[in-house]
């Protein structure tokens, strides 16, 4: 399927590639299914493409490409929302703010991930309450 983007012009998207979001991205309740769109060969970055507004496009990245220390607990009723049946499955990914005045500026979302079970192909935003990770934790250090 073609979809048009504003940030990518008009894609080509894989029906294999599309995840639902079965427990969607924090304020964008009416948005659930996205693809994600590689940013570069050997860029830490992603783009996660709504394909409902094509407008709408997150900044991601992987916490674990950046090696600190990042471990989190997926609740019980999200692993069965989402049906996770194994770890190997689960690619979890965070919103990434980057100034354009400044990359090194870049925050990410370590408080609430997105989940994506990619045998499934269904996603979701949770929040980890009582985890002590920052929405807004500095990506680069000064």
């Amino acid at each position: 399927m073609k979809i048009s983007t504003t940030r990518f012009g008009e894609i080509e998207v894989n029906d294999d590639a599309i995840f639902t979001f079965v427990m969607p991205m924090i304020g964008y309740e009416d948005e659930d299914k996205y693809v994600i769109v590689e940013h570069g060969e050997d860029s830490p970055f992603k783009w996660m493409q709504s394909l409902k507004s094509p407008e709408l496009a997150f900044v991601m990245t992987s916490a674990a490409y950046f090696e600190f220390d990042y471990i989190i607990d997926i609740p019980d009723s999200a692993v069965e929302k989402l049906k996770i049946e194994s770890t190997d499955d689960i690619l979890v990914l965070n919103v990434a703010a980057i100034p354009n005045s400044n990359p090194r500026g870049t925050r990410v979302n370590l408080l609430a991930p997105v989940i994506l079970n990619t045998a499934q192909k269904t996603a979701g935003q949770i929040i980890l309450s009582g985890s002590g990770y920052d929405v807004n934790f500095p990506l680069f250090k000064d």
